[in-house]
């Protein structure tokens, strides 16, 4: 940062100043003083120019009322920012509160304890309530409006200061004998705090300023120290708390009077008086401090003596007491910034949030982006490129960072002018102080500095990304000592252990251009290196500390300010650009003698990008710009200066963007042309082109030569605009000249000229005055503004021309595509009969009849068709699909879509109509891809929809049998093989009419029947699935007929189903039905049966010993009982095998049907009584209607 004194208001009658306060919100500056003085002024900035903002705008007193209220020397004024009030008390002890109404200060409240005198007052962050000390011990906290909280009344205790904590929560009160006591905000005592400051300090002292900074507009680091005390004797100490065991320890060396926070807590200030031992008198100094106790500035005022310190509102300007005089001095921040290809780079801190919120406005397009960055320490800016040097953060695994690394504390990021990260590098060095070029970055510490050869990958294989990743080893990373003396023709190291060394004279500023880096030292030594092999070139000398180095474009000239704000120069290089004595001499008159070039007050400078002697600075609130060290008329501005380049410079009001830093405006950007190129400009609009091409001739620039050829132009002087386009090496406007001269007609000549200088609506309107349309719209063309075209196409008299109809329509079209508005777009595709485009509209408004519709209005084998038949594929319109395929004459695309869209029917029907064979190796990779995921539900249902009948059963009946095996739910089971059952029914089917088909009217129906039925047996190698299908499904409904059966108390019928499951040993355990069979002949009485179950129970293989034991003692227990005869013969064994073998069973009660007239089910051919029947609407077994 960077201060000076700037203005300075004397108080009438001499009366002499005690304290000053500078109210943040509203900029009213109260001071007090002897003689119950008490002067609310304020500075108010009047300008109507925009570029006059901020410190360079005059400021007048725009209040200064005397408050009469005090007899005594008023000691204590206070702010009540949210409430707008003052606080005064004088050293009687009064103590007046002042409101503002309609512009002017009134007394509100009055107070006298009559018995001490106030030493200090103190509102909390909210301004609810206030805290007052008196000398005797005495505490009042009272309210805004008014009232007493509380009071106490400290004994034997003398006090001297009060601070609130920012939570409120927490008191501190200094006494006069230097104590600082920590209360809670009752006023209970709760610790002494250490002071750790003045150990080993003897004598009495006192207490100069306790300021604790309430974090109102964020912290500048996480954890930063904001509770400042400091002692008239000059030490003093910076917390992060109220007990912080190892606070900041500062010795100003100086007598202190008064300390203030600035409103971001960044910058403390201690104002005092400094003893001048050469002169043997005190001076006044304000010194500046970083909360990690870093002396930023020194400050010196004249006068006698000092007693109060108070920053202002924005952090701008600083108030100082002095005898009977107001000083303000201004500061110029050390903003965070930078400027790259057309792009301000800032940073600031919100009190949401710990990180630097770091804006990349774009100043062309006005956008911002916004990227939060942690522990942020600089910006700096090259380019198109930007370093933002951070520390790192200790909680995050460093992915990034090399093993060799270690544990590295500091990161560069490189990143482009949006803020998006290209490259970043972990190193150990405080990046202190960083530059960059066009192909390096070099960070600094006190003691060293690192080098690193960026590369911008423009696009980057992986290979070559891991190429990039290994070079780090191959030295594009340096580190140097700042005591060693490389010699650039070695290549250095990269080791970061000898950075660690510690030198007597450490770094303190570095710039470097493309070709040499030059590093400034406190000792006032300079050392010149060469880049890009480091190899120390020269050491110079100066008598005093360099803060600020900047190089010319050539790198010959060396720009230096010092720690007090004074530019000089240094020649680098010789100016003689020939061996001839004289010449040289005349060469550095024409440059100008940097020994004898001094200015003060110097806070910013820049060299021109294109010009060696160029430069501009800023001073105070003026910018010169200087020519061969010879100063132009001065500025008035308080801009940081982003860019110097033909002959304009671009200057950016960081104060303003930082009062309000998510909005930048673009008035905050000026742009200043130097004098020369005002000249010209003048010289050509007064003069004539013949003069000022005389003039420039003199003064060559190619920004001269361009305004020139421009002037010429509008002339239509082409003689001079092509000698001055061939000047500045503008070859488009050599070729515009040429095509001028071909031109016949002034009048078109003009209208090019007037074009050619982008002001289209007057050039068109020349163009429709000449009748020529044509070229209107041809201009409109190039532009894209096809509105317009659309326009003139229509105005026009006689036939338009069609094809450029279309075509306006189209971009029209294309305009509102781009910007999603698709249902505008189908508008102007419809007239512009763009096929295409409308498809792909269409979908995006999935508007699908719409589409259907364009694919039928296609003629065969149109090429959009594909395109909308994969669209109706990703939405999963089959039918659609297929017909927009089939138009274009692709059945493949047609199958394939089929088969994405599982519509397996379908696919093989196709198929099978345009003879294609890979439907079945399809449909098996597909099945064998759905079985692999153990999809077999689905596998059958493909098989099924597919019309591969048998492979469905066949996998069904798996599904069937294992489900069997778990022996848990036998009615899904049963419904398992119903299904396959049925599927090997559809197989018949299948066979039955492929028969019919090849044989039609040929044979009868039995024929081709019987056909069928050969070919099956052909055909399958399975005939258990295919002759008993219903083996399964019988078995299990019988067991589950019996058992409900044998529920419902019909123990005959349940017996006599039972004895039908001895055929399907196969499907269902024996033991199942061994068990069943005994149960429901136990029930039935029928022992004879029963022990028939209990002797095939025992001779089971498949029991354990347990088991056979413990049917054989159950067998016992009932046979004992109950001798083991049937009382009726059983039927089944008494019926005979009917004549054609066996008899049918009736699946509804289990029962043998030995009528001749039944009923049998047209699905299963299974049978059941005409009486049982006629109860239900299903068949029992398979389940389909009745008819």
């Amino acid at each position: 940062m960077f201060i000076y004194l700037s203005k300075k208001i004397a108080i009438p009658n001499s009366i002499r100043l005690k304290c000053v306060s500078w109210n943040k919100d509203q900029g009213f500056i109260a001071c007090g003083g002897e003689e119950g003085l008490l002067k609310v002024l304020k500075l108010e900035t009047q300008t109507d120019d925009a570029k006059l903002k901020g410190l360079a705008a005059p400021s007048n007193l725009s209040m200064n009322q005397t408050l009469e209220g005090h007899s005594g020397a008023v000691q204590v004024v206070t702010w009540n920012e949210q409430y707008q009030k003052l606080t005064t008390s004088d050293q009687n002890g009064l103590i007046i509160v002042w409101m503002l109404y309609k512009g002017s200060w009134y007394e509100e409240m009055i107070n006298n304890r009559n018995k001490s005198v106030v030493r200090s007052m103190s509102w909390n962050a909210d301004g609810q309530k206030i805290c007052i000390v008196y000398e005797d011990g005495a505490v009042i906290v009272g309210s805004v409006d008014g009232n007493r909280i509380w009071g106490k009344e400290l004994k034997g205790i003398q006090l001297a200061h009060v601070a609130w904590s920012p939570d409120s929560k927490v008191l501190l009160f200094g006494m006069a004998n230097g104590e600082i006591h920590i209360y809670d905000n009752q006023g209970n005592f709760i610790v002494k705090m250490t002071i750790s400051c003045l150990i080993n300090v003897t004598g009495a002292i006192s207490i100069a300023g306790i300021h604790w900074y309430p974090g109102t507009e964020g912290y500048i680091e996480p954890d930063c120290p904001c509770l400042a005390v400091i002692f008239d004797n000059g030490r003093g100490q910076i917390m992060r708390y109220e007990n912080d065991e190892n606070p900041v320890l500062l010795d100003t060396q100086m007598n202190v009077a008064s300390i203030q926070w600035n409103h971001y807590g960044s910058v403390l200030a201690v104002a005092g008086c400094q003893k001048n031992i050469s002169l043997d008198k005190e001076v006044n100094t304000v010194q500046f401090y970083t909360p990690f106790g870093e002396h930023l500035r020194t400050l010196k005022v004249p006068g006698k003596q000092m007693t109060a310190v108070s920053w202002e509102g924005g952090g701008l300007r600083i108030g100082l007491a002095v005898d009977s005089f107001i000083y303000f001095a201004n500061i110029r921040p050390d903003y965070k910034w930078g400027y790259c290809s057309n792009t301000v780079v800032y940073a600031y801190t919100r009190p949401d949030r710990l990180e630097y919120s770091v804006v990349f406005w774009d100043t062309k397009n006005n956008e911002k982006f916004v990227k939060y960055v942690k522990s942020l320490m600089s910006i700096t800016t090259c380019g198109d490129f930007c370093i933002l040097a951070t520390k790192a953060d200790d909680n995050q695994p460093q992915e990034d960072a090399e093993p060799e690394s270690g544990n590295a504390t500091y990161v560069l990021v490189l990143c482009n002018s949006i803020g998006t990260p290209l490259d970043s590098k972990y190193i150990d060095i405080d990046p202190l102080f960083v530059t960059m070029t066009k192909t390096h970055v070099i960070a600094a510490s006190k003691e060293a500095f690192y080098t690193w050869q960026y590369r911008v990958a423009k696009k980057l294989t992986a290979l070559e990304i891991n190429q990039v990743a290994k070079t780090r080893k191959e030295g594009r990373e340096r580190v140097y000592h700042i005591d060693d003396t490389p010699t650039g023709t070695t290549d250095g190291t990269f080791d970061f252990a000898k950075a660690f060394a510690a030198t007597r004279d450490p770094i303190c500023c570095i710039t470097a251009t493309d070709k040499t880096l030059i590093v400034g030292r406190e000792s006032g030594l300079i050392q010149r290196y060469s880049l890009p092999n480091v190899g120390l070139l020269q050491k110079y000398t100066l008598n005093y500390r360099a803060y600020q180095l900047s190089l010319n474009c050539n790198s010959s000239r060396l720009a230096i300010i010092d720690i007090a704000g004074v530019l000089t120069f240094l020649d680098l290089e010789s100016r003689s650009s020939s061996g001839d004595g004289l010449a040289g001499e005349q060469a550095t008159a024409a440059a100008g003698d940097p020994s004898k070039f001094e200015r003060k007050d110097v806070w910013d400078m820049k060299w021109a990008n294109d010009n060696p002697d160029l430069f501009a600075m800023m001073e105070k609130t003026r910018m010169y710009v200087f020519r061969n060290l010879d100063p132009e008329e001065p500025i008035q501005t308080s801009g940081y200066i982003c860019n110097f380049e033909d002959l304009e410079i671009k200057s950016v009001l960081l104060d303003e963007i930082m009062k309000d830093p998510e909005r930048p405006n673009k008035d905050y950007l000026i742009n200043f042309e130097i004098r020369s190129l005002r000249d010209s400009r003048a010289l050509i609009e007064k003069v004539g082109i013949e003069d000022a091409s005389q003039f420039i001739e003199d003064n060559p620039h190619p920004r001269l030569w361009r305004l020139l050829a421009e002037a010429a132009l509008q002339k239509l002087d082409l003689k001079t605009a092509e000698q001055a386009f061939v000047r500045c090496k503008d070859y488009q406007g050599i070729e515009f000249v040429k095509r001028l001269g071909n031109l016949q007609s002034e009048s078109m000549k003009q209208a090019e000229v007037v074009a050619y200088f982008g002001r289209f609506e007057e050039a068109e309107r020349m163009y429709l005055d000449m009748d020529r349309r044509d070229l209107a719209i041809s201009l409109r063309m190039k532009l894209g503004d096809w509105f317009r075209v659309l326009q003139l196409l229509k105005t026009g008299s006689g036939d338009a021309d069609d094809a450029l109809l279309e075509q306006a329509y189209n971009a029209i079209g294309d305009y509102f595509a781009d910007r999603q508005k698709w249902v505008n777009a189908v508008q102007y595709y419809l007239q512009g009969r763009n096929q295409e485009r409308l498809a792909e509209c269409y979908y995006m408004l999935e508007d699908y009849d719409g589409l259907e519709r364009l694919a039928n209005s296609l003629p065969e084998n149109h090429k959009l068709l594909p395109d909308i038949g994969q669209m109706f594929v990703t939405v999963g319109m089959c039918e659609q699909a297929v017909n927009a395929y089939l138009k274009c004459s692709q059945p493949k695309a047609a199958v394939e879509a089929c088969v994405h869209l599982n519509q397996w029917n379908k696919a093989v029907e196709l198929a099978k109509d345009h003879n294609m064979k890979e439907i079945g190796p399809l449909l098996a990779k597909y099945a064998s891809h759905l079985l692999e995921k153990n999809k077999r539900l689905e596998a059958v249902e493909l098989y099924r929809k597919a019309h591969h009948f048998l492979d469905a059963a066949r996998l069904m009946f798996k599904i069937a049998d294992e489900e069997a095996k778990k022996r848990t739910r036998p009615l899904r089971v049963k419904k398992l093989y119903v299904l396959a059952a049925l599927l090997v029914e559809n197989y018949h089917e299948q066979m039955k009419t492929s028969q019919q088909s090849k044989a039609k009217g040929k044979k009868s129906e039995a024929t081709s029947a019987l056909a069928g039925l050969l070919e099956e047996d052909a055909s399958s190698t399975d005939n258990r699935i295919v002759d008993n299908a219903w083996r399964g499904a019988e078995a299990y409904h019988f067991f589950l007929l019996a058992q409900r059966q044998l529920y419902d108390g019909n123990v005959d019928s349940a017996m006599k189903t039972a004895l039908h499951l001895r055929d399907y040993e196969d499907i269902i355990p024996a033991v199942e039905i061994y068990s069943l069979l005994a149960i429901c002949s136990s029930a039935n009485r029928a022992f004879g049966t029963c022990s028939r179950a209990f002797i095939k129970l025992e001779s089971l293989e498949s029991l354990s010993p347990e088991q056979r034991q413990s049917y054989e003692d159950l067998a016992l227990e009932i046979f004992t009982k109950y001798p083991p005869k049937d009382n009726r013969k059983s039927e089944l064994d008494s019926i005979s095998e009917g004549v054609d073998g066996k008899l049918p069973t009736c699946i509804v009660t289990g029962r043998i049907i030995s009528e001749y007239q039944f009923w049998m089910c047209s699905t299963c051919k299974h049978c059941a009584m005409e009486q049982d029947i006629s109860r239900h609407n299903f068949c029992p077994l398979c389940h389909s209607t009745l008819t």
